[in-house]
Order: structure tokens, then C-alpha cells, then sequence
């Protein structure tokens, strides 16, 4: 099997990308616009396995992507090429637009017509599998868990774009028959994170003894999911889940933001002691613009249809990612597009 993975330089592709190749007999194509957050460095334990190939090319390039099709000639394309962070897409929404809607229909487009030429029989067991978010489903109250049927309700420009390429992947599949899957995950977590996302954020700056920023008051509850468990999950559903179906994937780990930072901070504390706390470097600061007060994912579909849980709690996970920083740290020390400043306060960005 042949596999076509878009983003698999990004932190839950690269992901994606080490378990196939560490745990199938599969061939991946990376396809990687390498942008500021995608790091090749991720990939170097599997860079000269003779069944990895990369190509550099944006999603949105329609003559690139076609070529790209043509000449790998894949069984499956696991799409998770995608602008992510919340911050950015309040400070710069066309970006967002441009990859996550304008690519992904790119993408439907130079697979649909690569599907349709296919023998009957590699058309039959070819498939799409779209990667999305539980951010698309808006902001729980303190009760209850968003299903696959909960009605989109995106609250920022990134799950505004990330909702309109679901609705774009249904279609694809609703007008032209397109074999594709769904699955929308909760927040991921583990080693090679960019250290714009909370985690490796916090990490990052407590090592650097400066103040570790938590939006509003820290209420707000997000499922943590360990990005390996998820990348297992994502294979699974590529691989055995039906036709036309989504899937939700959660860590079933629901904390609030600063009980997350809490957790690092009394980690590193036995880790790599101080001379004080890092508790005492947590500081509050204006909350994020529309930042939605909750997440939680109801995943008893996959557990029930396609056997996955995830294989981490959170403290085993976080002890696992906080050790990899710590171990790693000329990876980190390499990144010098983003010092940790803080982006999303609501300025009229219309990069």
C-alpha cells in the first residue's frame, strides 16, 4: 500500500509519518510545503527508508499536486497539510484560507479525477481520509461531549477554515462518489510539538526561567490526546474505517489550561529543579478573542467499531513529552522563526 501524506513534516504528520513506516509495510509519499512549522528534522530516523519519499509543494499548487499524483501513484492520501494555530488565524485569516479551504479543494479535485481513473479494482479500495479538529464544533458548556453529529459551530478563523474543509470532503464524496473518511481529534501533545501550542510553550519558557502566560483565568478545558496515540488512531481509520463515515479521536484527559501548566510546572521541578518553583513564573494575562471555554469528545464510535483507545493517560504522556524536551534541546534551540511572543490579540491582520 502506497500512502500519500499531505503535511507529514508538521508535528502530528511527522507523527503520522514514523508510525506507518515504523509499524505497516506501507510506502509513504510526504507531500510538505515546509512552512515555519514543519521541521524535516522530525523525519530523520526515516529519511533513507527506501519506502519514504518526500516531495516540497503546496497543496494549493493544482499542476503540482496532479504531477505529484501521476507519478506516485498512491492507494490512500491522508490529508493533514493545514494551517493550525488559533493565534495566527486571528492575526493573519487569509493564510488560513488559503491552505485549509483553497488547498483541500485543490487536493479533492487532483484526487477525484485520479480515483476516477483508476482500474475497478484500485478504485474500489482507494481512499480519502480527511484530518480535522474538534475546534469545528464550537464551545461546550461545563456538561456533555461533542458526537460526530454535533452541529458545526466554528468560533475563530482557524475552525471557521477547518469546518469549510470538512463540508468540502463531504461533498466530494455526497456529488462524486469519492471513497473519503473523516476523523476530528482533540488537542494533540507529545515530542517535536512547534513551540507556539501550549505545551511545548510552557516547557520551553519555564527552562528559559521566563513568565509562562496563561490566557484569561486558565478555565478553559481541553481533551489532551498524545499525538502517537492519534497517529495510530488515524491509521486504523484510514484502514478500516467506512466509507462516508467521521470519527472522532479524543484522549479522554479533559484539564483546564492552568491545570496544564501547573502539571508541567511540578514536573520540571523533579526534572530539572530550580531555585524556585516554576509555579512562581505562571502569570495570567488578556484572554485570547472568542476563546471557546471547552472541548470534550465523545469517542465511543471508534472504540466500538474500530477498537482504538488511546494507549497514554495524560501523565504518562506529559512525563514522556517533557522528558523529550528535556533530551532535546538543540532540536528546540534550531527554531529561530518564533521566540514564544504573543500572537491572536486581535489586531487587524489581514495577511
Amino acid at each position: 500500500m502506497k500512502v500519500l501524506v499531505t503535511g507529514g513534516a508538521g508535528f502530528i504528520g511527522s507523527a503520522v509519518v514514523r508510525h506507518v513506516l515504523g509499524e505497516t509495510d506501507a510506502t509513504v509519499v510526504n507531500l510538505d510545503k515546509l512552512t515555519y512549522a514543519a521541521n524535516p528534522v522530525s523525519l530523520v530516523a526515516i529519511e533513507r527508508d527506501p519506502r519514504y519519499a518526500f516531495e516540497q509543494a503546496d497543496v494549493a499548487d493544482a499542476a503540482a499536486v496532479q504531477d505529484i499524483f501521476a507519478r506516485h501513484r498512491p492507494d490512500a492520501v491522508m490529508h493533514l497539510a493545514a494551517e493550525t494555530h488559533v493565534d495566527r488565524s486571528i492575526d493573519g485569516p487569509a493564510a488560513f484560507i488559503q491552505t485549509n479551504v483553497v488547498g483541500t479543494s485543490v487536493l479533492l479535485q487532483a484526487a477525484r479525477a485520479y480515483w476516477a481513473a483508476l482500474p475497478a479494482e484500485a478504485a474500489a479500495l482507494f481512499r480519502f481520509h480527511h484530518i480535522s479538529t474538534d475546534e469545528v464544533f464550537g464551545s461546550l458548556g461545563k456538561t456533555g461531549a461533542f458526537t460526530e453529529t454535533t452541529p458545526y459551530q466554528p468560533n475563530s478563523p482557524y475552525s471557521a477554515s477547518k469546518a469549510s474543509s470538512d463540508h468540502l470532503v463531504r461533498a466530494w464524496h455526497a456529488t462524486y462518489g469519492l471513497p473519503v473518511v473523516l476523523s476530528n481529534c482533540s488537542n494533540n501533545y507529545g515530542p517535536y510539538h512547534f513551540p507556539e501550542k501550549l505545551i511545548p510553550l510552557i516547557v520551553l519558557k519555564a527552562l528559559k526561567g521566563e513568565t509562562l502566560p496563561v490566557y484569561g483565568r486558565g478555565d478553559q478545558v481541553r481533551d489532551w490526546l498524545y499525538v502517537e496515540d492519534h497517529a495510530r488512531a488515524l491509521w486504523i481509520v484510514l484502514t478500516r474505517g467506512r466509507i462516508g463515515e467521521s470519527y472522532n479521536i479524543g484522549g479522554g484527559s479533559e484539564r483546564t489550561n492552568l491545570q496544564v501548566v501547573e502539571a508541567i510546572c511540578d514536573r520540571l521541578d523533579a526534572m530539572r529543579p530550580a531555585e524556585r518553583s516554576y509555579r512562581q513564573l505562571i502569570g495570567f494575562v488578556t484572554d485570547r478573542p472568542g476563546h471557546d471555554q471547552r472541548y470534550a469528545m465523545d469517542t465511543r464510535k471508534i472504540e466500538a467499531e474500530l477498537g482504538w483507545r488511546p494507549a497514554e493517560s495524560f501523565d504518562s504522556g506529559l512525563d514522556k513529552t517533557i522528558r523529550w524536551y528535556l533530551d532535546n534541546e538543540a532540536w528546540w534551540r534550531a527554531i529561530q522563526s518564533y521566540d514564544g511572543d504573543r500572537l491572536g490579540v486581535g489586531g487587524l491582520g489581514v495577511a
